[in-house]
């Protein structure tokens, strides 16, 4: 454990408190017991993920002429799981406790009991490597763990009123395979020409079996993917510019640079349509240690080739200006949506000794978000709940929301300080309080979440204050 890791406060177990307190995420069908890893996203979370999504789409597509959107349908035609190599190959290693009967990822168990990178490695590899360390089960501590077997991942279901009589379809396992199934219709409707991306944001689903760790691992969850079509001989070009700006987009969101690493795959743990892949891995509390956030992948000409033939379409791209035709490369940029919100909520978390309105010592918990992706950019506050305060506050709330298309709370219920610490613990980074004076001077309090900082603005000017610290 690095010194760096030593010095944070934040832990896995305080995260999912504070998100199922404050109602960023709450556990799946909560009131019957749940459903394994499964989680629903609050009232606050669903901001916090709407943000994250808005700012991606905005940078990714909005802000750039050669990346266009598409929405897909979840169900596909199982003919392209044939040709992805989902059906044949989308397995996990899995080994069974013969004495609890608990099951685990057996790459996983691998990684965290014996810190080896095994990805890529077969079902009898990581059986000798279990046999050789003598590794226990996690839950009951017995040494009475099966070899690993391979279990395809993919969800599936039947389209039909009977199932004996269906048609089986599988519940998509990633976002990326409508953009290439689609190429053709985009390159006819899309006005574009190569190099160009299509991006996508939607929910994908994995039958894995999962070792919880909160929302970092879910059966299902949403990709923001991008697949960026290239001439063959500038794909190793595109990959290095996607990495630089993978790494911006980090430091837009606010994530720190000193939890976040790169790390190559090894030629033994590549995919199977992959030439390269770099992954970003980010530092998470306690034993979760590095795992992967994003990952950058060189899919060469693997998926368009395979749905071409398979389909029997062709799906070559015609260069007018080389006059030649080809397959394009295509750069993978994916990040995903879950494993963002998870990461900001534990790189903005910190804890401060401070003391309460009373004088009385206390622990102010804050999450330090930035103020682009936080829930609510601001709160308007009453001082105490007199008419008079409460009028002027409605005020400013109400003109806020009408000159803004940002999210503002407004909170008149106890007293200030517990205002205040709320505000602080679901990342708020201004709070604008109406006291007497405002009937005065028509002024209010502007109070800062990181310092706890204060100083006096004209109401008229909050909206133009606001904007500025946001843009």
């Amino acid at each position: 454990m690095t010194m760096l890791e030593k010095s944070r406060i934040v832990t896995m177990d305080k995260i999912t408190a504070l998100s199922k307190r404050r109602g960023f995420v709450f556990p799946g069908s909560d009131i019957y017991g749940g459903l394994a890893n499964t989680w629903d996203y609050g009232p606050l979370g669903v901001e916090l993920k709407r943000n994250v999504q808005h700012l991606w789409w905005r940078r990714f597509v909005h802000q750039r002429r050669d990346i266009i959107g598409l929405d897909a349908a979840i169900l596909m035609n199982s003919r392209v799981w044939e040709a992805s190599g989902h059906i044949e190959g989308f397995n996990d290693p899995l080994v069974d406790c013969r004495t609890c009967k608990s099951r685990f990822r057996a790459d996983h168990l691998i990684e965290e009991r014996l810190g080896q990178q095994v990805e890529g490695a077969s079902p009898d590899e990581m059986s000798k490597i279990i046999r050789e360390a003598g590794l226990k089960c996690p839950v009951c501590g017995n040494a009475t763990l099966t070899d690993a077997r391979q279990f395809n991942m993919m969800f599936r279901t039947v389209i039909g009123p009977l199932e004996e009589t269906g048609t089986e379809v599988f519940l998509r396992p990633e976002t990326a395979q409508a953009m290439f199934v689609q190429f053709k219709n985009i390159l006819a409707t899309g006005r574009v020409k190569v190099p160009f991306g299509i991006a996508q944001i939607g929910k994908v689903f994995r039958n894995e079996i999962t070792p919880g760790n909160f929302i970092f691992r879910l059966l299902e969850f949403e990709q923001m993917e991008i697949e960026y079509f290239v001439k063959p001989d500038e794909a190793a070009e595109a990959f290095e510019t996607w990495l630089i700006d993978m790494q911006a987009w980090l430091s837009e969101i606010g994530i720190r640079d000193e939890f976040v690493r790169l790390r190559e795959h090894d030629a033994d743990e590549l995919s199977h349509y992959s030439s390269r892949t770099v992954d970003f891995e980010y530092q998470f509390p306690g034993a979760m240690g590095w795992r992967e956030l994003y990952g950058l992948a060189n899919r060469t000409d693997f998926d368009l080739t395979r749905h071409q033939a398979f389909s029997g379409e062709d799906l070559h791209y015609f260069d007018q200006a080389e006059n030649r035709k080809y397959v394009p490369y295509v750069i993978e940029p994916t990040f995903g949506v879950d494993r963002t919100c998870l990461t900001l909520l534990i790189d903005a978390y910190d804890e401060e000794a401070t003391v309460d309105v009373n004088g009385k010592p206390e622990t102010r918990v804050v999450l330090r978000f930035h103020p682009r992706v936080a829930p609510y950019k601001a709160a308007v506050l009453p001082l105490l709940k007199k008419d008079e305060l409460v009028h002027l506050a409605k005020r400013l709330f109400t003109n806020l929301n009408e000159r803004s298309s940002v999210l503002i709370d407004y909170d008149e219920t106890g007293n200030i300080g517990k205002r205040y610490r709320r505000q602080d613990e679901i990342g708020t980074p201004f709070c604008f309080t109406i006291d007497f004076d405002t009937i005065e001077d028509d002024t209010v309090t502007v109070r800062h979440r990181d310092d706890m900082s204060q100083e006096r603005l004209p109401m008229n000017a909050v909206s133009e204050w606001l904007d500025e610290r946001l843009t």
